[in-house]
């Protein structure tokens, strides 16, 4: 299977209630991450590598931010004549309102299916940041002549994503023959919501859950499936994979990054990850800036110590202020003699001279989009 014969769908809303301040005015998709990039750059760059060349982005509300990143897919270069990228409108075919889960996103966009020349659709979420070959899961899904196959890891479950599908018995060749949804172990092989389907027994299976007015895609498709065909877990657990279900699963997986082998294996040179540029000049350090075990973008300006820290484009750390197991997104400011510590800031964060502010590292405290402090 190639992927020029596989069509992408990307859900950019899915499971942002998990973030709370960070996704108030955006989508998951558009969520920043690591210095420079957004959630959705992750999923995008997979399928873009793995040589899929249309890829629909499924919105639903607060896609502003969204649709200024990916704009006309250049980045990906899927800015083409023939296929690209496409933003698929928030609502459901023959409706005023916006769709309120998967069954409803996939039949609202059915005529995108319908239009599309490729064979197979690959559909993925933006809340698990990986970096993945398609290719593998192609050829995995070719070779097995699997009817579904859905990417697995074997890690904690996430327990603030609802309907988790968790794969309870698995055979020596990948085929699921028994599933659950949600599970109360802490420790199994569960979806990542990246899921490989022929096209058209995507369309039949959609319409008939519409027609039923069924709501969830894991329990009444795929866990459904699981019983009449071939279905298949494709396990991605040596694969850097951060799960974001929450504030503090999004504060661990980024710090996790200031590890070199974590951040080598999530940002490997085979399989590259692309972002909108932002053309800057390079950080400026003052006289008296000390600098320790961060990752920072260029556009800063640090006169200040920081440290275990990620800073954004534009951040800037003030004389006398001290910045540590922070992340500082896009054009922050830390005032002078400013001490903070377990702290998200949003973009355009304003924390004014001789503020003391701090979490802890099971509580980090996120600040809302432009807060002044």
């Amino acid at each position: 299977m190639n992927g020029k014969n596989v069509l992408g769908m990307i859900f950019a809303n899915i499971h942002e209630e998990a973030l709370d301040t960070l996704t108030n005015k955006r989508t998951m998709g558009s969520v920043p991450f690591c210095s420079r990039y957004r959630l959705i750059d992750f999923p995008l760059s997979n399928m873009v590598e793995s040589s899929i060349a249309k890829v629909g982005v499924v919105t639903n509300a607060n896609f502003n931010s969204l649709m200024d990143h990916v704009g006309t897919g250049k980045p990906w270069d899927l800015s083409r004549k023939t296929d690209g990228l496409y933003l698929l409108p928030p609502y459901a075919m023959n409706s005023v309102t916006m769709w309120g889960n998967r069954i409803d996103a996939i039949y609202g966009n059915l005529g995108f299916l319908n239009n599309s020349n490729q064979e197979y659709v690959l559909m993925s979420d933006c809340y698990n940041v990986m970096n993945i070959d398609f290719g593998a899961l192609f050829d995995f899904h070719e070779s097995h002549d699997a009817d579904i196959t859905v990417v697995g890891v074997k890690s904690t479950v996430p327990t603030n994503i609802k309907n988790v599908l968790i794969f309870d018995e698995v055979d020596e060749n990948g085929r699921v023959s028994q599933a659950s949804i949600d599970s109360a172990e802490s420790e199994a092989f569960y979806s990542t919501n990246i899921v490989l389907i022929k096209k058209t027994l995507l369309e039949a299976l959609i319409s008939d859950s519409h027609s039923k007015n069924e709501v969830s895609f894991q329990r009444n498709v795929l866990l459904e499936s699981i019983k009449t065909k071939n279905v298949y877990a494709f396990d991605a657990t040596d694969c850097f994979v951060g799960t974001i279900d929450s504030i503090q699963s999004y504060y661990d997986i980024s710090m996790s990054l200031l590890n070199r082998e974590n951040k080598n294996k999530l940002f490997c040179p085979d399989r590259p990850v692309y972002t909108k540029e932002r053309d800057d000049m390079p950080t400026l350090y003052g006289m008296d800036a000390k600098i320790k075990n961060s990752l920072v973008a260029d556009g800063c300006e640090i006169n200040g110590i920081v440290e275990n820290c990620i800073l954004f484009k534009g951040a800037k750390v003030e004389k006398g202020a001290v910045v540590k197991n922070s992340i500082l997104m896009q054009d922050t400011v830390v005032g002078e003699n400013s001490k903070i510590n377990y702290i998200i800031a949003d973009k355009n964060c304003i924390i004014k001279d001789d503020v003391e502010l701090s979490g802890a590292a099971n509580y980090p405290v996120s600040l809302a989009k432009n807060t002044r402090i």
